[in-house]
């Protein structure tokens, strides 16, 4: 073995328990549900791709699947849009309202999922204190109906994953040449315009970034959508559990598990190609 063999075994030593976790974390386990989901019956009697065959001539899986892909959507849109605004003022802050806006926006983080979504259940609830509040204003004549509702759920999350999105607007922000916003302001650009076609394209990146994660996140987010959105309102996750612990069918729900896993990964990676190419547009122009 030559010196330069030995330096380069020496250097993949490292590599190796990740390697090896990795595999026993997440390949092993995939490839265990992928051969689950082959069998036809929950008694794994006979391989065949009869559960996919079942989830795709079946208009509730597919609906389940399509509203899950757009509450993840949702949720990263209204997150979005709240986090560009929160950016702004970050920005144009000293280093005392820097430091307490992103203590503000770490501190949900430091609390358990849980408990957050708890909080809404109160926030939320017939009796909670949203109804309380607009009833004793005389706003409301009656309680309204927020818990277990989508735009409840829609709230929820946004709140949740909002920092998701907020750190990565904020660095991208953060990384901008002010020169240009001010040459933008010399040439008489308003501040709308100024965002519009200085500020918008050259923090794309973290945008994009923000709302994969945000999507990704909300998707996937058993907890809050099962506690804020209760029984009435089934998306994949809850599905997926109803499949496996209630009614017992494996197969099934480990071919939900590979449809839903492949959904999200897809539209993932085909909202992140989409932004490259924007972003070298961008940077072409």
């Amino acid at each position: 073995m030559t010196p330069a063999s030995t330096t380069a075994s020496r250097q993949m030593l490292p590599v190796i328990p990740l390697a090896a976790l990795f595999l026993a974390a997440f390949v092993l386990p995939l490839i265990a549900l992928v051969a689950i989901s082959l069998f036809r019956t929950p008694q794994f009697a006979e391989l065949s791709p009869a559960q996919y065959l079942r989830f795709f001539s079946d208009p509730f899986s597919i609906k389940v699947l399509t509203d899950t892909i757009w509450l993840g959507a949702e949720v990263a849109l209204a997150t979005l849009i709240l986090a560009y605004p929160l950016a702004l003022v970050y920005a144009a802050s000293g280093q005392f309202m820097r430091t307490l806006i992103t203590f503000l926006i770490m501190l949900p983080l430091l609390t358990s999922t849980v408990v957050r979504t708890f909080a809404w259940i109160v926030l939320l609830g017939r009796d909670g204190i949203i109804n309380t509040a607009m009833l004793s204003l005389g706003l409301w004549q009656a309680p309204a109906r927020l818990l277990y509702t989508w735009e409840g759920m829609v709230l929820a999350l946004t709140q949740i994953q909002l920092p998701l999105m907020a750190l990565p607007v904020i660095n991208s922000l953060l990384r901008l040449d002010g020169n240009l916003t001010r040459a933008a302001e010399g040439l008489g650009a308003s501040r709308a315009r100024i965002f519009i076609t200085v500020i918008l394209p050259l923090t794309l990146p973290g945008a994009i970034a923000g709302w994969l994660l945000v999507f990704a996140a909300a998707a996937t987010a058993f907890i809050t959508q099962t506690l804020v959105g209760g029984g009435r309102i089934i998306l994949m996750p809850s599905y997926i559990y109803q499949q496996a612990v209630g009614v017992q069918d494996w197969p099934f729900s480990a071919a939900l598990s590979l449809i839903f896993t492949l959904a999200v990964t897809g539209i993932v990676f085909a909202i992140g190609a989409l932004s490259r190419r924007c972003v070298r547009g961008v940077d072409a122009a």
